[in-house]
């Protein structure tokens, strides 16, 4: 039975990581924060039968001793690494710990993967972020690195040492460039969520409007479900590479608000108001990924598309809200 580690095993990614792992036979363990339940975050993440094949593990990115022990006594075939401060807004308030956990808890990880006796393959959850403001547009592998935010260049940090580790060091280590990716486990803190769970909470009658930023900016927004596919399959290559993760096509927030809006039966123009002081600077520009290198390498492309993927979060709000 193959053994695999995730950090962030109670994020979103971690989810839906841990329930294609599972079915596919793996015993899985996970990371959890000591200031979390570890009752809890199981009941988030159980699967049935499965279950007996699930463990989780207090640890911190900054407390290597104790990672190091985990990963002696588990002795895992496949490490994951999704976790990290990921929010960008966050980032500008927390430059410093979203330095401290996102670039340098990667290298920590890294050197204790170093050191086993049987190094595991390691998956790097790495962003698009790290593009910025790119010259080129769509994105690929080799488009340099221009980050515009904290969160990105801490990023753009822990790829590049991964690369390092992979080329210089022998790791079986890969980088996915993840573009944003959503479903009913995002964060509240991030916009698409926002936006359906405000839907919902006002055809509920829960609140009268919804407050948002720039209705301009675009992304390239794909599904969760079909991103840790990828993360899975990078790992089962004869040889470690990096890959662009993405849908590319690219949608409006607005976008977004008309989905979610009309999903919940309002007309979001009665319901939305701009603030232009929610708008950040140094936002992103044109960030839309070429995933051309996983069609071809890995056999994987995205099957959920955005409409559906937006009206699946606004049901789930829905029936939540309802509970």
């Amino acid at each position: 039975m193959p053994k695999a580690f995730i950090t962030g095993i109670t994020g979103q990614d971690g989810f839906y990581l841990t329930r294609l792992l599972l079915s596919q036979g793996y015993e899985v363990h996970g990371l959890v924060r000591r200031s979390s339940s570890v009752t809890r975050e199981r009941s988030r993440l159980e699967s049935g039968e499965a279950d007996r094949r699930l463990h989780l593990h207090y640890g911190d990115l900054d407390d290597p001793t104790s990672l190091r022990r985990t990963l002696l006594t588990v002795g895992p075939q496949e490490v994951y690494h999704l976790a990290g401060q990921s929010h960008v807004g966050l980032s500008f308030e927390m430059p410093e710990a979203t330095s401290n956990l996102t670039a340098l808890g990667t290298v920590r990880l890294l050197e204790i993967l170093r050191d086993l006796p049987e190094p595991p393959r390691f998956f790097h959850a790495s962003s698009s972020e790290v593009f910025g403001q790119p010259a080129t547009v769509p994105q690929e592998e080799a488009t340099p690195f221009v980050p515009v935010n904290p969160y990105g260049c801490a990023k753009a940090f822990a790829t590049q040492m991964v690369r390092v580790y992979r080329t210089a060091l022998g790791l079986y280590a890969c980088n996915g460039i993840l573009y944003n990716h959503e479903s009913p486990r995002r964060g509240e803190g991030f916009v698409t969520q926002k936006i359906c769970r405000g839907a919902a909470a006002i055809k509920l009658g829960r609140q009268q409007e919804l407050v948002l930023g720039d209705l301009d900016q675009r992304r390239d927004w794909g599904h969760a479900r079909d991103y840790t596919q990828a993360m899975w399959l990078m790992l089962q290559q004869k040889e470690a590479d990096d890959y662009v993760l993405a849908t590319g096509q690219t949608h409006r927030v607005e976008e977004v608000v008309a989905v979610a809006f009309a999903t919940a039966g309002l007309d979001w123009r009665r319901h939305v108001r701009h603030d232009p002081g929610l708008v950040r600077r140094g936002e992103p520009r044109q960030l839309v990924g070429n995933a051309a290198k996983a069609r071809q390498r890995l056999g994987w492309q995205p099957r959920i598309g955005f409409e559906e993927m937006i009206r699946e979060m606004t049901t789930t709000a829905l029936e939540e809200l309802e509970a």
